[in-house]
């Protein structure tokens, strides 16, 4: 082998030219989206479009380096995001035949990639990519929203569902990192709450710290998002405080805390670049599952709540979801400062638990709860009774649970606020503190509130709280005339998409 294709192979800045005898993916797999089929700049495959890789196995563009990009078309499937399948790519015969034409000159994935980034750097597009885990709940679908639309020139954001990147699969984790190779991690996934033993370890502690030690495998920074169950109640509780690991501690926060644990042995240790956000009430829109804050917006709405069930005076600390993405990034932009550290990421404000089930009330408009205080051996009892009776009720082929929060009762009848005295002090400092549960309270319940009504999940509780689409009276009453009306452009209630025509797809 020549000393220049040695320095062809080794360079990823360096790219040979492309050989014409060679055949390119599209001429083997006659897929009729090569650059020469006359079609519309959208319609070519992205391999057929990809100047970054051009001349490398002597391919056009991507033609022969086809598995590294996103979005091809192969056996009729789109492949997602730089070969989501490329296991399948492998055993691809189009893939084989490049590697026995290429033999020693042939690359192999670290290679491409470089080779896409350092062409990125200089068309000045180069972005970090980012796995998130857990990217469908409350916290990882706000970090994606917030990265995507604030950020989308800088980040690539990769957020798998539980059936392509499964914590309780090592193989999955190895797998998934292998491919994509992010620049950093963060993890946000949580079994439910009442899940039981497995699933907590499985997925909290786990599935949490084979993630971590990947990322520091892969020498990427891993932020981890806890709560904090696992520490005590009390006023002012610091970051350094634990409840004691024991058997009498409940699955969710015994599997949180020694995943806690196991994360700074790792960095004091290993070197792991982490740096653990741990958060308490979390209150937000756009979260599907009932559980938190919504549970107790939603015994409210469904007035199931009779009375009160707390004591006068018992509050807690909230973290608002939108706050949250601005200090993600913070963090990774700040390694120096923030790894190796745990931070509270609250408000700086802590919140009456009995003033916000009365504050809900009013915004509803509803009767219920009545200002009444539940003592606490009142309320535990009848929740042992409810839960006696659901198990009696087992054997004749019912099955019942009480909701999550009820193995945290007690909670609600004790303080726990966060100290941020930590959060003040760091570069990033305490955000928006004039933005507490009680300033975007009319919005959360409007937005649950409409989307429960509509699943017909709790009962009408006022009408105009719903929130409809333009049109849907209309929909309701005339659909010819709305129908006319859309297609003659009489009604502009369709989103225009024409921008998208301007756009540059080379």
């Amino acid at each position: 082998m020549s000393k220049e294709t040695v320095r062809d192979k080794t360079d990823p800045g360096i790219s040979p030219a492309p050989d014409r005898d060679k055949q390119n993916c599209w001429e083997v797999m006659q897929c009729g989206r090569g650059p020469d089929q006359g079609l519309d700049q959208e319609h070519i495959c992205p391999a057929a479009r990809e100047k970054r890789l051009d001349g490398v196995h002597g391919g056009r563009n991507a033609g022969r380096s086809c598995w590294v990009v996103a979005g091809t078309c192969c056996g009729g499937n789109v492949q997602g995001v730089f070969a989501q399948t490329i296991t399948k790519c492998r055993h691809c015969m189009f893939y084989q035949q490049v590697v026995s034409e290429e033999k020693e000159s042939f690359l192999d994935m670290v290679s491409l990639f470089q080779k896409l980034i350092e062409a990125g750097k200089k068309l000045g597009r180069i972005k970090r990519r980012g796995l998130i885990v857990g990217g469908s709940g409350l916290i990882g679908g706000t970090l994606m929203h917030y990265f995507k639309s604030q950020h989308g020139d800088a980040y690539e954001i990769l957020a798998p569902n539980s059936k392509r990147l499964s914590l309780r699969e090592p193989e999955d984790i190895k797998s998934y990192l292998e491919t994509y190779r992010p620049d950093f991690i963060v993890n946000c996934a949580i079994p439910p709450l009442d899940g039981g033993p497995q699933l907590a370890y499985e997925v909290n502690y786990l599935g949490s710290i084979n993630l971590a030690r990947a990322a520091m495998a892969l020498r990427v920074p891993f932020i981890h998002f806890s709560s904090a169950a696992l520490q005590p109640m009390g006023e002012n509780v610091a970051e350094d405080e634990y409840l004691p690991l024991s058997t009498s501690m409940p699955f969710y926060p015994r599997s949180k805390l020694m995943a806690e644990m196991t994360l700074k042995h790792l960095h004091e240790t290993r070197g792991l670049d982490c740096t653990v956000i741990r958060l308490g009430v979390v209150y937000g829109k756009h979260d599907h599952k009932i559980q938190g804050f919504q549970r107790l917006l939603f015994s409210i709405a469904t007035q199931s709540m009779m009375f009160l069930l707390t004591r006068p005076g018992v509050r807690h600390s909230y973290t608002h979801t939108e706050k949250i993405a601005p200090f993600v990034h913070h963090v990774l932009q700040n390694r120096e400062e923030f790894t190796g550290q745990t931070y509270h990421f609250v408000d700086p404000e802590p919140v009456e638990l009995s003033r916000l089930m009365l504050a809900v009330k009013n915004a509803l408009g509803v009767k219920k709860p009545r200002a009444v205080h539940v003592p606490y051996s009142m309320a535990s009892l009848g929740g042992y009774s409810l839960k006696l009776f659901l198990r009696m009720l087992r054997p004749l082929g019912y099955d019942g649970r009480l909701p999550q929060e009820v193995m945290f009762m007690d909670k609600f009848y004790q303080s726990q606020i966060l100290s941020v005295d930590k959060l003040k002090k760091s570069s990033f400092g305490v955000p928006d503190p004039e933005v507490t549960v009680y300033s975007e309270l009319p919005g959360i319940v409007r937005y649950y509130v409409a989307r429960w009504q509509h699943y017909n999940l709790i009962p009408t509780v006022d009408r105009d709280l719903l929130q409809t689409a333009p049109g849907t009276k209309t929909f309701q009453s005339a659909p010819q005339d709305l129908l006319e009306g859309l297609h003659s452009g009489r009604y502009e209630y369709l989103a225009d998409f024409e921008p998208l025509r301007d756009q540059d797809f080379n």
